[in-house]
């Protein structure tokens, strides 16, 4: 499994490139070290460096109008990589693209944001745009 924690520079444009006038659904998948490793050599469980990233980020993606409308327990990956197993599963809401810019920008998000890096072995961010749904697939 490739690690991937934070969106590369490139990747950022790419989402500030795209319409920030709707609301915006991230997909967070994200799988833990078993222990998280700070840049300070501290160490704790993945588990409480992402509870410890989610006491002080909350506040500011709240305070953005941003509001959990999914979450789940990962059971089994019936189709995909069989590999691919995650601790966290939610979907996040923001107002607009714009809120979840101007949440990865403010200076106290990036001091919270130490406690995802140490804690997340891996992870999926997708950014969707909600639709109305007409209750069948496709």
């Amino acid at each position: 499994m490739s690690n991937f924690v934070d969106p590369d520079k490139e990747r950022f444009g790419q989402f500030k490139a795209l319409p920030l006038d709707h609301p915006v659904q991230m997909l967070n998948l994200v799988r833990l070290n078993d222990i998280a490793v700070y840049e300070d050599g501290t160490e704790v469980s993945g588990a409480e460096a992402y509870k410890a990233y989610g006491k002080e980020s909350g506040p500011i993606f709240q305070r953005l109008g941003g509001k959990i409308i999914w979450s789940g327990d990962f059971e089994l990956t019936l189709i995909g990589p069989f590999d691919e197993k995650w601790d966290v599963a939610f979907v996040a809401e923001y107002p607009n693209g714009q809120a979840f810019i101007d949440m990865v920008r403010d200076s106290d998000y990036r001091k919270a944001v130490r406690h995802r890096q140490a804690a997340v072995k891996t992870s999926r961010l997708i950014r969707m745009k909600p639709k109305e749904s007409d209750k069948n697939f496709g």
